[in-house]
Parts: structure tokens; C-alpha cells; sequence
């Protein structure tokens, strides 16, 4: 199992607190926002005695509920559609198990996940990357680069959309292209679509669900931990119109015997959270996200593409390894007692060498907070020993 990129330089960042200086962690996805007061009361407000197992496959009650909010979306499937998960990781593996055989091969458009690799290792699976580049703001690459990679081995291609770590938003036309892919090769299509409320500038999310000719192959993969900001609460979702798909799964969620209570007691309230509180968030993130591409654009030789989804981005430095500068920003730097906490992009691709001038930024900090993350990284690379030209 590979050592996550975004949590290995943990023991940097806490020895850097504990020498008095203030860390900005701009490294890992763990909103700020508030998580729905609905969520919160229905916790507070348990009054079961005993807080007993769920059906394997999660409280009827949430997947019948869930499922109104699908079909609200226009993705048309029932409560016998969904697996509730721990988590959306747990979802991630259940279907990679569920469809794929030790051996079997995976494409996926790197930079991507990093959990991907990691439980695709654990599935037995092979992970076949195909590159998309920073210059073209990581938009899909296109179906010739799908096709050369494709072997008697490949059996699905999972994609993330909105894109974690890149914020690209895949639009309908690049999914309905991939999905003549998946048709003429009869492979599985695994949608990771935890980030689907998060785009902008009147972008619209287009989930797979709603390709149509392949409704069989299409194994959607959700969480509520980004959408209503309550991680911990460990309540993800499997979804498909493949009752083989949905039986198979059903009997690894039996083996973990039922996914957390509590947190579907919050999930299911959490589907009452008012319109208003999304708006609100909406203008949060578009606020933090114009203000990270703008700043971090006019820091001499740093260049980063306008996301369209998620709360995420790619930036390029002029360092020469990411690894060992984001390794230094916790161990050797601090300006006016702060420093800055990144993920070496290295960790979200696969192939070897590249990401190495890239880090991935989570702006899921409040503004003042972002202006005092991205100050210290500007001063940070005019003193980086390591530092590049371009």
C-alpha cells in the first residue's frame, strides 16, 4: 500500500507546531465550512437506546431518500440502485472488487486520486495511466490516447468529476465520447462524482449516469463528506443499474456487516439542508478560487489554470523537486513565524518523473486565511535553494 501524498508529511507539519509556528494546510480537502445545522440536529437529537447495526446495504429510509435526490438531478434509479458505503473510499474499493479481477486493468487520466493507485493495489489491479497536461488546463485527453493503452486486460476506466486534484470539470461531450469507449470495449466506467455541487461559472455538472447505451457499465461512486463538509462522518454511496454490480458489492458490505449509524442518521437529515446554504457555499469558493488563480498567477514563474469544479487546482513552480520543497517549507521555512503546508503533485500521478514542478492546492481556507498561505509561498520560493528558472 503506497504512503498517501497528501498525509506523509504530516510529522513535518506537527514538529513545525510544535516549535510555535502557525501551518496553513492547504494540503488536503477538509472544508472550513460549516457542516448543515439539519446534520448536526439529528445527531444531537438521537434518542434510540441502542444504536444498533443497519441493513448491510444501509437504512431504507436513506436510500429511499437518497434516491428522490437523484431523481431530482435527472438520474433515474431506485433505493435497490444504492450501497451506502463507509465513505466514498469505501465505494471506490467495493466496485473495483466487485468488477474487476486480480490482474485486470484500470485506466484512469493522471494526475488523479491518489487513493486510486493505492486501492487498485489492494484489489489486485493494474492501474493504466493516460496523461493529461497542465497546458491544456487537464482537460481529457483524447480517445486515441484511451485506445493505445486498451489490452485484453483492461475491463473499465474510472474518472473523478469534478476532477480531485485538478478541478476540471469534464463536460458532456468529453463524456459522451468516452462512453463510445466503454460501448465498443465493453468496460466498466467508474464515476467519482463526490464533487458534482461544486462548479462554476455557470458550468453544469453532467453525471454518467445519464450516458445513455452503456446504463449497465456505469458504477457511480459518491460521498456526503464534501458535499454537506462533514468528512467524518464516513457515509459514501455505490450506485448502479447492473444488479450484478449491486449483488457482488452487497456481499463485501455484508463482510463489513453495516456502514456507520450515526452517520446515516446525519446523511439522511443532511438531504433537508436548505438551497441557501449551497448558494452560500457556492459564492464562498468561487470568492477563494478567483483569488488563488489571481495571486498565484502573479507570482513570477508559478502558473495556474482556472479550475472549473471541486476546490482544488494544480499549480506549476519554478522548483526542481516538489517532494523536497514541500518537505522544506515544513522543516527549514517559516516567514513571520507561518509557513505553508502542500501535496507534492508527484503523488498523484503515476508515472514515474512527472508532477515533480507541480503541487496541488485546496483553497478550503477562508480568504484572509489563503492571503497569508500564498503570502508565505511567494516568499518561500525567493529564498527555495532549489529553486528553477521555469
Amino acid at each position: 500500500m503506497p504512503p498517501s501524498p497528501i498525509r506523509k508529511l504530516v510529522p513535518f507539519s506537527e514538529t513545525a507546531k510544535q516549535k510555535g509556528i502557525k501551518v496553513y494546510h492547504l494540503n488536503i480537502g477538509q472544508p472550513d465550512i460549516p457542516t448543515p445545522a439539519t446534520a448536526l440536529r439529528a445527531i444531537s437529537d438521537f434518542s434510540q437506546g441502542v444504536i444498533e447495526y443497519s441493513h448491510s446495504a444501509g437504512n431504507e429510509s436513506y436510500r429511499r431518500k437518497l434516491a428522490k435526490y437523484y431523481q431530482g438531478i435527472g438520474v433515474d434509479i431506485d433505493h435497490t440502485q444504492i450501497i451506502t458505503t463507509t465513505g466514498g473510499s469505501e465505494a471506490i474499493i467495493f466496485a473495483m472488487m466487485s468488477c474487476l479481477n486480480p490482474g485486470d486493468e484500470l485506466i484512469v487520466a493522471e494526475p488523479f486520486y491518489a487513493n486510486y493507485n493505492g486501492f487498485s493495489i489492494t484489489s489486485g489491479v493494474k492501474v493504466a495511466p493516460i496523461t493529461s497536461k497542465i497546458d491544456d488546463g487537464f482537460a481529457l485527453p483524447p480517445a486515441e490516447d484511451f485506445e493505445k493503452v486498451i489490452t485484453p486486460r483492461t475491463k473499465g476506466i474510472i474518472i473523478c468529476n469534478p476532477n480531485n486534484p485538478t478541478g476540471y470539470l469534464y463536460t458532456r461531450q468529453e463524456l459522451e465520447k468516452l462512453s463510445q469507449i466503454v460501448k465498443k470495449h465493453d468496460l466498466y466506467l467508474f464515476s467519482d462524482e463526490v464533487y458534482r455541487e461544486f462548479c462554476y461559472d455557470g458550468h453544469e455538472h453532467f453525471s454518467a449516469m445519464k450516458l445513455k447505451g452503456i446504463e449497465e457499465n456505469v458504477v457511480l461512486l459518491d460521498s456526503v463528506s464534501k458535499r454537506y463538509s462533514m468528512c467524518g462522518v464516513r457515509i459514501g454511496a455505490l450506485i448502479s443499474r447492473n444488479k450484478e454490480v449491486i449483488s457482488t458489492a452487497l456481499k463485501f458490505g455484508q463482510a463489513r456487516l453495516s456502514p456507520p449509524s450515526l452517520g446515516q442518521v446525519a446523511a439522511e437529515a443532511a438531504l433537508d439542508t436548505p438551497p441557501e446554504y449551497f448558494r452560500e457555499v457556492y459564492d464562498e469558493y468561487i470568492g477563494r478560487r478567483n483569488f488563488m488563480v489571481e495571486t498565484l498567477n502573479k507570482i513570477p514563474g508559478v502558473y495556474c489554470p482556472t479550475p472549473r469544479g471541486a476546490f482544488y487546482s494544480i499549480a506549476r513552480l519554478p522548483i526542481d523537486d516538489a517532494d523536497r520543497f514541500c518537505e522544506w517549507l515544513l522543516k527549514d521555512f517559516s516567514y513571520e513565524n507561518q509557513t505553508v503546508m502542500l501535496a507534492p503533485a508527484t503523488g498523484f500521478y503515476n508515472t514515474p518523473g512527472l508532477g515533480k514542478k507541480e503541487v496541488r492546492i485546496a483553497y478550503v481556507l477562508k480568504t484572509e486565511d489563503m492571503r497569508n498561505a500564498l503570502k508565505c509561498l511567494e516568499e518561500a520560493l525567493k529564498v527555495y535553494p532549489g529553486r528553477t528558472n521555469s
